[in-house]
């Protein structure tokens, strides 16, 4: 048996209700402790950066759960995230092409809205070509899909890697830092447009929640209760190439989060059902994201990236998945 994302039988009877209410709560609490402790200096200068970066992180959570959890269903398999299509890798080339072509000064002089906005077009027209093409070729094409972004990316990944080496060393260190995701430098103006796309891909998902429901079940029986399988999956993955490419867009990439929110949520509230795990994922990317940036840039006053942290913490949960679905 494939490790699918769920199964009624494989529920555990929790309240997920109850499970929600304590998740707002710890992420209320965490909200509130990035924003009002160990303020120094101006309140006005400091709730203006620290808002911001809030803001950032719950945006970016919100995306990244939303797609994760809804991935997880249309793939039938817990251990896939959107990160696997290529658009992380896309992103990296994205970067380095840009530095490469015009120096590491062409970072800090773009219009960032002309920057965001490009980068987006490019993995959503990315996906959509993939998209296109593989479902018009046959009735297994998301599982070619899956294998044709895998490659994708890795060869994004070894053309950046490639051009890298081409490039000045002193525009090479400027170009790492780019390729990590960070929340200190989102502009203002970047987070209504990126809150925009998030709401408009959610308006168009809603609709499809319940039918997501019925197809987390599998392909087999999604047809034959009376669901059209491929339009949901096609719609579904047009909704998750919006919001990857709006997060990675936003503050760069974050490989793992999807993957471990979208899990751990599943486990808290024991259920598959997508009006409950949804939002249960956004809470808990949201205590990771907040509550962990809280924990280790004001209490333990470390100037390390988070993103370090959730991918390796994320790291050490996909290989205990593997290991788990290998003893199955």
């Amino acid at each position: 048996m494939s490790p699918a994302v769920a199964a009624p039988a494989a529920t555990r009877r929790r309240n997920p209700a109850r499970v929600l209410v304590v998740l707002a709560v710890v992420a209320a609490l965490a909200v509130c402790a990035y924003l009002f402790l160990f303020v120094t200096g101006s309140w006005d200068f400091a709730m203006k950066i620290r808002g911001r970066q809030v803001l950032s992180m719950v945006l970016v959570g919100y995306a990244t759960a939303f797609a994760a959890v809804i991935f997880q269903t249309v793939t039938n398999n817990r251990i896939l995230t959107p990160g696997v299509m290529g658009f992380d890798s896309l992103f990296m080339l994205l970067q380095t092409l840009v530095v490469f072509l015009f120096g590491a000064s062409a970072l800090a002089t773009l219009d960032p809205r002309l920057k965001f906005g490009v980068e987006v077009l490019a993995m959503v027209g990315f996906a959509l070509v993939l998209f296109r093409w593989l479902f018009d070729r046959g009735s297994r094409d998301l599982y070619v899909l899956v294998l044709v972004g895998i490659v994708l990316g890795a060869l994004f990944g070894g053309l950046s890697s490639l051009v890298s080496r081409l490039i000045d060393p002193n525009d090479f260190m400027t170009l790492q830092d780019v390729l990590f995701a960070s929340f200190n430098n989102v502009q203002v103006d970047l987070l209504a447009v990126s809150a925009l796309l998030v709401v408009a891909a959610t308006a168009f998902s809603v609709p499809l929640l319940r039918q997501l429901d019925v197809v987390a079940l599998g392909r087999e029986h999604a047809i034959g209760l009376g669901v059209d399988h491929r339009r949901v999956v096609t719609r579904a993955l047009i909704v998750v190439a919006v919001l990857v490419s709006v997060a990675t867009a936003l503050v760069g990439p974050i490989t793992f989060l999807g993957l471990l929110v979208a899990n751990l949520a599943r486990e808290l509230v024991g259920t598959f059902r997508h009006r409950w795990t949804v939002p249960a994922a956004t809470l808990v990317a949201i205590v990771a994201l907040v509550g962990g940036q809280f924990v280790l840039a004001r209490l333990l006053d470390y100037n390390s990236s988070l993103i370090v942290v959730v991918n390796f913490v994320g790291g050490i949960y996909f290989i205990s998945l593997l290991v788990r679905g290998a003893r199955l």
